[in-house]
């Protein structure tokens, strides 16, 4: 088996030579060897044998060692004919990089085909008057086989009468010795053609010589050769040539008639012959690509059976009946949205069977995609990218390649490429608000829904999969984990724990979308939580101290003129708005039209000029309600003792807090029992008084106590000075050494409508020093200091 290859401008061409016939698997050639590849870069670069597609493969390639190996049967008569060369041409497509490389497989005849003659009989009738060296012409035997395997020669079965004459292809019987009808009508002659194949084959046929009176012309043709054009797809029916013989001879023995020669059963459904006319019709269709041309062999016979022989030549030509053919040989249907412009993404062979400027091909594509076509080996063509791609925007691309001949008029065919984009994770979720706030009111249940967040990402699959959490922080010094949750999927905001207004009113945290990609890509947004107050605090009464307590008793002045403050109820709401707006009413009091109290300053005056009719002991209760819905109330009791002296009140200690007379029944007995220990009390500390004072002067009260400051709620701020104390008034308090219970106080205020300071209690600048030396008599209410409260102690004076 012999191969040779030779290097062109593009490719190597390979050429092998075997005979026909061989079995399938056969091997041809190793063409990595012949190529100079290693075995495995032709399974790595796809190679493959590429034919037009109306052949066949008749090879094909063994990627794991290179070997080229016959694929189907190979019948070098079948694919060839009588042709003296027998050549299949075959393309080898390598791919990354691109390379072509042309293979041309001779097929050698092998001697499969024995000589046949078309005729089992020839009949031949001579006149006896044939002169001696007369030839006869008999059609010579036909061998598919070509070279040596066909018909080198004839030979004759020995007779009286005829010898064989051979002179290259035409065979001619010689009369030895003249004919005798008389002797013998009729002469049987037996004719064998031999080959020269190994092992020889050969065929006969009889020679049937009929002996007949003198015939001594044969037909004659015009030409020795016609020559005639048909173009392809000829309809049927249509005159090819017309073909002319004449015999000098008359009558019967001038008379000729046509018919083909030896021709192949395929030509004879292609053409047809008129016996009498001579004319060659065409009775099929004509295909150029199939066939470019024709040569028939015609016989032209008198009517006594003398014939002499004419060829015909038939060319076809070529018209524009093909249209070009588009083959995707190689396609990246899936490419990643990233992907480098420039990159190759499919492989693209354009063929058309026409010849010359009908098989000239154009191709594009259309012009709204980010590609293009770019001319590669002959008629192969490279789909590259020309921008880059997004999968967001198209994710699909329908690609319609156009190929155009350059025929009259021209035909064009078109196929559509479908490609895929592949997703990156490019695309970072993005929140639909820039930013977001949640309300919710204060005492809410814990895991209760306060908003919720949305995020979008347009990427797909888990690359736009969002997940949603809690950026990590702090609120009032604890985790934001501890105050909310996020639900990862749906990025629903819910309460982990109860909320207090007057803990904090608002707080902010970060919420952070992440997809699912690799790497992951996010971003965050801020949710703004507002806590709205409900009226969940009922009012606190600072001064006095509520009900239940403490005791405390006030001192107003026997003179004390209607109109005159005499004392201050001092309460704070922790609430806000209209929930910490503080009214103030006497639900029920010794007196009822003695005293009141203002609705909003908490302030208590005398309706009218005290009497000395009215009693000296006046219990009022003070209830503080808040404006909420519903509202909510404290309640406090305060004692007033009409009098211009403590002495006057010996029975202090028997004062009791609360208010209901029926307490005061139960305290009878308890006061009877301990009034004797009280008088003398009472007598003991008024003598050590006078002597104190004879020595230095000093704080008869020096067991002050100040307002306590658990009574100021830690978030009180103040509304609208509703809640707590206007800014106009100061305050001196007195108050008693010993038990809370026996707290009382003056008041003295800077409003002109307050009795004057020497109507009460005589007070000196010494006397402020020397109580402030021991304790600061100044308290700020609530987290601002714009409505100060301050306490003065000093000492009673005479």
């Amino acid at each position: 088996m012999l191969y040779e290859y030779s290097v062109s401008l593009f490719a190597v061409n390979l050429s092998y030579s075997f005979p026909e016939e061989m079995k399938r698997g056969s091997v041809i050639g190793n063409v990595a060897k012949d190529l100079g590849l290693q075995t495995g870069a032709l399974f790595n670069r796809r190679a493959r044998i590429d034919t037009d597609e109306t052949d066949r493969r008749y090879c094909e390639i063994n990627l794991k060692n290179g070997e080229l190996v016959v694929a189907d049967r190979i019948d070098r008569e079948g694919l060839c004919g009588e042709k003296a060369s027998c050549i299949l041409k075959h393309e080898l497509v390598l791919e990354n990089p691109l390379e072509l490389h042309r293979i041309s497989l001779h097929i050698q005849d092998i001697n499969d085909n024995s000589p046949q003659f078309d005729e089992e009989m020839i009949n031949i009738e001579i006149r006896e008057s044939a002169d001696k060296g007369a030839r006869f012409v008999i059609e010579e035997a036909h061998d598919a086989d070509v070279g040596q395997n066909s018909v080198q020669q004839y030979s004759l079965k020995h007779n009286d009468n005829f010898i064989l004459a051979t002179n290259g292809n035409t065979i001619e019987l010689v009369l030895d010795k003249e004919l005798d009808r008389e002797k013998q009508q009729d002469i049987n002659l037996v004719l064998t053609a031999l080959d020269g194949g190994s092992p020889q084959r050969s065929g006969t046929v009889v020679i049937h010589v009929t002996v007949l009176d003198a015939n001594d012309n044969v037909p004659v043709f015009s030409q020795s050769v016609y020559k005639a054009s048909l173009p392809e797809n000829s309809p049927v029916d249509t005159v090819v040539v017309t073909v002319s013989a004449s015999d000098a001879d008359q009558g019967v023995n001038g008379d000729v008639t046509y018919d083909f020669g030896h021709v192949t059963e395929e030509m004879k459904k292609i053409f047809t012959i008129d016996r009498k006319l001579g004319k060659i019709k065409v009775t099929s269709n004509v295909d150029y690509e199939a066939a470019k041309s024709f040569e028939i062999r015609v016989k032209a016979k008198d009517g006594l059976g003398l014939s002499s022989y004419s060829k015909v030549i038939i060319s076809i030509t070529d018209v524009n009946d093909n249209a070009p053919v588009v083959s995707l040989k190689s396609l990246t249907n899936v490419i990643p949205e990233n992907i480098t412009p420039g990159t190759e993404v499919g492989i693209i062979n354009v063929q058309d069977r026409d010849s010359e400027t009908n098989g000239q091909v154009r191709c594009s594509i259309q012009q709204n995609v980010p590609f293009k076509l770019v001319p590669s080996i002959k008629n192969y063509y490279s789909l590259v990218t020309t921008g880059q791609l997004d999968r967001e925007l198209v994710s699909d691309y329908n690609i319609t390649i156009t190929a155009t001949d350059e025929g009259s008029p021209p035909l064009s065919s078109s196929k559509t490429v479908q490609l895929s984009v592949a997703d990156i994770n490019d695309n970072p979720p993005v929140f639909e608000e820039q930013s977001y706030s949640a309300y919710v009111t204060e005492n809410n249940k814990a895991g209760s829904t306060l908003c919720s967040v949305t995020a979008r990402d347009p990427d797909w699959r888990q690359n736009g999969t969002v997940i949603y959490s809690l950026l990590p922080g702090e609120v009032n010094g604890a985790p934001v984990s501890s105050y909310l949750s996020v639900n990862g999927d749906t990025g629903v905001i819910h309460a982990v724990r109860s909320f207090d207004y007057e803990q904090f009113r608002s707080f902010k945290v970060h919420v952070m979308a992440r997809d699912n990609g690799s790497p992951p890509l996010s971003s965050n947004v801020t949710v703004s939580v507002f806590i709205s107050d409900v009226n969940d605090n009922c009012p606190q009464i600072l001064y006095p101290a509520p009900e239940g307590n403490s005791f405390m008793t006030e001192l107003v002045p026997k003179a004390a003129h209607g109109g005159s403050l005499v004392s201050k109820v001092i309460a704070v709401d922790a609430d806000s708005g209209q929930n910490a707006w503080l009214s103030y009413h006497i639900v029920k009091s010794t007196d009822p039209g003695l005293f009141t109290i203002g609705v909003h300053s908490g302030e208590i005056r005398t309706q009218r000029d005290i009497s000395e009719s009215d009693s000296m002991k006046q219990n009022l209760i003070v209830a503080v309600k808040d404006n909420g819905q519903p509202s909510l109330s404290a309640t406090c009791s305060m004692l007033l003792l009409i009098s211009d002296n403590l002495a006057e009140v010996p029975e202090l200690k028997d004062i009791s807090y609360d208010e209901k007379n029926s307490k005061l029944t139960s305290y009878l007995i308890i006061a009877l029992v301990s009034v004797s220990t009280f008088f003398l009390t009472f007598i003991i500390i008024i003598l050590g008084v006078r002597f104190c004072r004879r020595r230095k002067p000093r704080l008869l009260f020096d067991g002050a106590v100040a307002i306590p400051s658990a009574y100021l709620p830690p978030n009180y701020a103040d509304v609208d000075g509703t809640g707590t104390l206007r800014s106009t008034y100061n305050y001196d308090a007195y108050l008693t050494t010993g038990s809370r219970t026996s707290d009382f106080k003056f008041v003295s205020s800077y409003n002109d409508n307050t009795l004057p300071a020497d109507q009460t209690l005589r007070k000196s600048p010494s006397d402020f020093a020397d109580a402030f030396d021991d304790s600061d008599g100044s308290s700020e209410v609530g987290p601002s200091a714009t409505h100060p409260i301050t306490f003065a102690f000093g000492h009673l004076t005479q």
